[in-house]
């Protein structure tokens, strides 16, 4: 466990939010008034894609330990989405929850898909299209290949509301299940457009009904514990962000994590048909179309384990090579990719010469493929006539020279780098703050800017080469 801050309250209102991601658990304690971090820990999970939920416990006790809770009036989860989290009638898990990035129920997302009668009918009916991602297709693979597991099964949760019901139930107030419509909206059997489940579907999916959790109201309380702590009604980790974040109109955020995710918050549900872009709702009761691959972060580790470098000497090499790496590209679907849905795909490397073949350009297309993969997903909000004013640049990823200096002409919009934070945690903590309060909107906390990235004009139409080159490369290679 790691643990930091300070332990002075000063008479201060206190609130905690956890983000229980796919590789850990951390705590993150504010000030409810200004949002100011005070404390915060943390606890690894198991890699995989599949894990038991108590694993996610014993990371949030080993997190919340050494007092870093003491004098915290309010707690809220903000966990990875999708995951699919199956009880019994006595609430014991039924088997290891899959994660968001198990990919095994992929023909089980193309299946769902023809039987409802293509993408067209399951964005009309819950605003998004199968992939292997979403609940519903976990859903579908147990019921086909586990049917002993899936008969025991009387309730199907998230990551974020198990881990919410797990602490009302050590701290006696648990009193049924609930999720939120941030988390609800990425289940495939709940719909952003009119707040409510799609049980038919679900019921397509696993071939007969089963309990889902109660949405809650953004601002409203799951329960609280018997010693006082309330516990808010948490959300999805991406959600979360955005809460934390703060984000106003014009604000796109791109997070370069493991997986890397585009989203922006609006007031209405965005209808894309080719499944780009999913029609989220967020945590505040409005909406967060969102798009996510699979190749983030990593993709950028891959290529420093390839040149034998660490991660700041990729840096430098890719900012010696010449926007374009001098026409070498790389389709940087390392893990097969989520957007396009192409789960067994691969990464490939085109455009190679003699004479581009060096370090500095292989380091370069490394950052320009990675960011085209996002890029997508920019301008599949633009195509939906979203206003892309500025880019939050987030995530691990984010800490790269190279990303912050290429991004900006790749995005064709100015990248500002918030200075970093726990951000998922910042935003559960604020939507916990928001729940103590008992007010109509959330708590305004100010958002820290660590840098700022204009795009440079001599570089435009190098950067929408690039991006033309890998719009081509995706075509040629995979057909979408």
């Amino acid at each position: 466990m790691e643990h930091q801050g300070d332990d002075v309250t000063d008479g201060r209102t206190l609130v905690a939010g956890v983000d229980s991601s796919t590789q850990s658990t951390k705590v993150v304690v504010c000030d409810a008034e200004t949002g100011r971090v005070v404390r915060t820990a943390r606890a690894p999970h198991p890699d995989g894609t599949e894990v038991h939920p108590d694993r996610w416990w014993d990371a949030f006790e080993q997190a919340s330990g050494s007092g870093i809770l003491d004098g915290v009036s309010a707690v809220a989860v903000g966990g990875q989405q999708h995951g699919m989290v199956t009880l019994d009638e006595d609430d014991t898990v039924v088997r290891d929850a899959l994660l968001w990035n198990d990919t095994r129920s992929a023909a089980a997302a193309r299946d769902l898909t023809a039987e409802l009668g293509g993408v067209g009918a399951w964005v009309d009916a819950v605003g998004l299209v199968p992939v292997a991602s979403f609940t519903v297709t976990k859903l579908r693979w147990l019921a086909e290949h586990e049917p002993e597991n899936a008969a025991r099964v009387a309730r199907v949760v998230l990551p974020h509301d198990w881990l919410t019901g797990r602490i009302l139930q050590q701290g006696n107030g648990f009193d049924r299940w609930s999720t939120d419509r941030g988390d609800a909206s990425g289940t495939g059997y709940w719909s952003a457009a009119d707040d409510d489940y799609r049980l038919d579907l679900l019921e397509r999916a696993f071939g007969r009904v089963i309990e889902v959790p109660e949405v809650l109201a953004p601002a409203q309380p799951a329960g609280r514990t018997e010693g006082g702590l309330l516990v808010a009604a948490g959300t999805g980790d991406n959600m979360g962000a955005a809460l934390g974040l703060t984000l106003q109109p014009g604000d796109v955020v791109v997070s370069l994590g493991t997986s890397g995710t585009v989203f922006t918050p609006h007031d209405s549900a965005i209808r894309d048909e080719t499944g780009a872009i999913a029609g989220f709702a967020d945590a505040t009761g409005h909406h967060l179309p969102l798009m996510c691959t699979l190749n983030a972060a990593r993709v950028l580790t891959a290529a420093a384990s390839m040149l034998g470098v660490d991660l700041t000497e990729l840096d430098r090499l890719a900012l010696k090579a010449s926007p374009g790496a001098g026409g070498l590209s790389l389709l940087p679907y390392l893990d097969g990719e989520r957007t396009p849905d192409l789960p067994d795909a691969s990464g490939t490397l085109s455009g190679l010469t003699r004479s581009n073949a060096s370090p500095e350009n292989f380091a370069r297309c490394a950052v320009e493929g990675m960011l085209c993969n996002l890029v997508a997903g920019v301008d599949a909000l633009r195509d939906k006539g979203v206003e892309v004013g500025r880019i939050l640049l987030i995530g691990g990823a984010a800490a790269s020279l190279a990303v912050r200096e290429i991004a900006p002409g790749l995005f064709r919009a100015p990248v500002v780098v918030p200075a970093p934070a726990e951000y998922v945690g910042v935003g559960a903590a604020r939507q916990a703050a928001w729940a103590l309060s008992g007010e109509q909107d959330p708590p305004t906390w100010a958002l820290e800017i660590d840098s700022e990235y204009a795009v440079r004009p001599g570089d435009e139409q190098a950067h929408a080469d690039v991006v033309a080159r890998y719009q081509d490369l995706v075509a040629r290679m995979h057909g979408v």
